[in-house]
């Protein structure tokens, strides 16, 4: 990593000239097939694709650098600046580009294959790549550790708890969960009763008993006999956030 940075810091003004004072992007691509090690380096394919990805028809002027190493390919992105309102600019956003190709990249992927694409924040100088190029990799990982064929993470990512969750061993999540979350899935079936959505409902509004009641259209007594529910079944209290955290990640897990 550290050599793939160095080269970068060097390039950038060869590859890139006229662009003093310029914010950067990393973004990292890599194609895989299945559970295989691949008979030939992926790294070339990976960059054709990613050279695709970030092609802009509507701003053929904006020039984006890649090249491949270590069985993926890095592409080093100048951020436009922020234009007019409707005029697109700005740094490249992880949710927006999964967008826009995820469709058309899946269908033309092999049965097995997969895409998964990190995004680094953006850095005000070559000196920040090494670590721009990093954060894009971690982002890669945590798109690869979805089970989508095509995936795209960025740097915003990183900081939830949801970078942690996929490295989990797939034995404790599913105990974890299953240890808050399991007398509440047998009591909605023998009872016909949605504990489980109400949990749900209830932490996405912040536990909030006037919202959850609206998004759930209960009267505010029946959603307190329902997390009345849930804390004896389960021996918890929402009204502890140790707890209430606990059932958002078994939820998470789960």
């Amino acid at each position: 990593a550290a050599e793939v940075a160095a080269r970068l810091r060097v390039a950038a003004p060869v590859l890139l000239p006229g662009r003093s004072g310029q914010d950067w992007q990393l973004v990292v691509a890599r194609l895989s097939r299945g559970d295989a090690a691949p008979e030939a380096d992926p790294g070339p394919a990976a960059r054709a694709v990613l050279e695709e990805l970030l092609s802009d028809p509507t701003a053929p002027e904006t020039e984006v650098a890649v090249a491949h190493a270590e069985g993926e390919a890095v592409a080093l992105v100048p951020v436009c600046p922020l234009a007019d309102e409707g005029t697109p600019g700005g740094p490249l956003r992880a949710e927006a580009l999964e967008n826009a190709v995820r469709h058309p990249l899946t269908a033309g992927l092999a049965p097995d294959g997969r895409l998964t694409v990190g995004i680094s924040a953006s850095v005000p100088d070559a000196e920040g790549l090494r670590g721009a190029l990093a954060e894009a990799r971690h982002a890669r990982r945590l798109a690869a550790a979805r089970p989508d064929a095509v995936a795209v993470a960025g740097h915003d990512q990183l900081a939830s708890h949801m970078v942690l969750l996929p490295f989990v061993p797939e034995d404790v999540r599913q105990a974890f969960s299953d240890r808050l979350l399991a007398p509440l899935r047998d009591y909605d079936r023998r009872n016909r009763s949605q504990l489980l959505p109400t949990l749900e409902a209830f932490l996405a509004e912040d536990g909030s008993w006037t919202r959850c009641a609206a998004r759930l259209h209960l009267h505010v007594n029946t959603l307190r006999y329902r997390i009345g529910r849930i804390e004896q079944l389960t021996g918890r209290d929402l009204g502890r956030l140790e707890d209430a955290v606990d059932f958002l990640l078994a939820l998470r897990l789960g």
